[in-house]
């Protein structure tokens, strides 16, 4: 397992990369890795748990189900409630995104 969250495949896979890198009962952190992948046009996101995420690198956007937008950029964070419906509808290449995760019951 990677021990710096920079390290990312070369040559960059052409699918979403996650990795766990800490898990417990109550808690999962991962690293994810995004290289221009988007949710599927109909698809949502919504997760039993909450989900704090940090962009590390890269820039992408996040949609909820009322339609609002969130871009963000290295070092934006958010916390996507448990229930939240949402997808990521862009992700940079150049540099790839790479994103921490924390999952559980945060709120």
């Amino acid at each position: 397992m990677s021990r710096n969250i920079f390290d990312v495949p070369d040559p960059l896979p052409d699918n979403e990369v996650f990795t766990e890198l800490l898990g417990s009962a109550d808690v999962r952190i991962e690293r994810i890795v995004s290289t221009g992948q988007a949710t599927p046009p109909g698809q949502w996101y919504d997760q039993r748990e909450d989900e704090w995420v940090v962009l590390i690198q890269g820039e992408a956007v996040l949609q909820y189900e009322s339609g609002e937008k969130h871009r963000m950029s290295a070092g934006d964070h958010i916390l996507l409630p448990a229930r939240c419906r949402h997808r990521v509808v862009y992700t940079s290449t150049q540099p790839p995104c790479i994103w921490m995760a924390v999952f559980g019951n945060l709120q």
